[in-house]
């Protein structure tokens, strides 16, 4: 595609979904520049350092024509830790590469953002345009991530989309995720896309795969090119043998952030 990025840095390389996108975007035509505050496994030019390190984070900037920015803590934790990691990372993860010209960039959001959204009574999906009710102060974090995107897109006329990840695993491992499970293939899929596709400002998109008991609208997601090839459906039959159904007042059930909610 003529609009494909050729550089991309990619932050938080050495973690669950960093070591994913590592391994699959490449063969999407990618050259990525891995960024990690632990060294990354088998990549030798990898930046070790934080994102508070203006300098490393400077110079991982150079030359790059997108940010895939996975970097953070990846669940709850005391505030001050989500203060440091999450949101000010973020800030300066966005202020750099507006320094630097990048225009777009793609940020790992979640469903926690809206965690304490309960699940429509009939059923229906959840729009991406519901209002945000972070479950967590790691939720408060994504809010951030995401309030900071649209302000950066829409002072700074930056590209940028902000992915609500649902539950990612090789395969399902809850009834739950039966409703938010996304695969490897389709977080590799998504990400493309979301570095490819149409964006004008601040676009938000949830990240599950084409699951048959999907509770969240991928409309905007598949506006950006997004075409998932997996549902957790397969596994279905033998989770629930294993597991039984969820009650509708477990919050697993009852909400969109589901055990966090707790």
């Amino acid at each position: 595609m003529a609009n494909q990025p050729r550089l991309v840095l990619l932050t938080g390389a050495a973690g669950r979904i960093g070591s994913c996108l590592r391994e699959l975007l490449p063969a999407y035509g990618y050259r990525l520049r891995c960024f990690d505050r632990l060294p990354v496994p088998g990549d030798p030019d990898a930046i070790t350092a934080d994102l508070r390190d203006a300098g490393a984070l400077a110079a991982a900037m150079d030359g790059v024509d997108a940010v895939v920015h996975m970097a953070g803590i990846p669940g709850e934790a005391p505030f001050a830790d989500i203060l440091a990691a999450n949101i000010d990372g973020t800030y300066r993860l966005y202020d750099a590469a507006r320094a630097a010209g990048v225009r777009r960039i793609v940020n790992a959001s979640s469903n926690h953002a809206v965690g304490f959204t309960e699940r429509p009574a009939d059923g229906a999906v959840v729009p991406v345009d519901t209002p945000q009710r972070p479950d967590t102060y790691y939720g408060l974090s994504k809010c951030f991530g995401e309030n900071l995107a649209s302000l950066y897109a829409d002072r700074h006329g930056m590209e940028t989309v902000s992915l609500r990840i649902g539950s990612f695993t090789a395969e399902p491992r809850t009834i739950r995720a039966l409703a938010t499970w996304l695969s490897p293939g389709d977080c590799a899929r998504l990400v493309h896309a979301a570095l490819t596709g149409p964006v004008t400002g601040h676009t938000v998109a949830f990240g599950i795969s084409a699951n048959t008991r999907a509770w969240w609208d991928l409309s905007t997601a598949r506006a950006l090119g997004y075409q998932p090839q997996d549902d957790a459906e397969e596994f279905a039959q033998e989770l629930i043998a294993k597991l039984g159904e969820l009650a509708a007042d477990d919050p697993d059930y009852r909400y969109l952030g589901g055990g966090f909610t707790r």
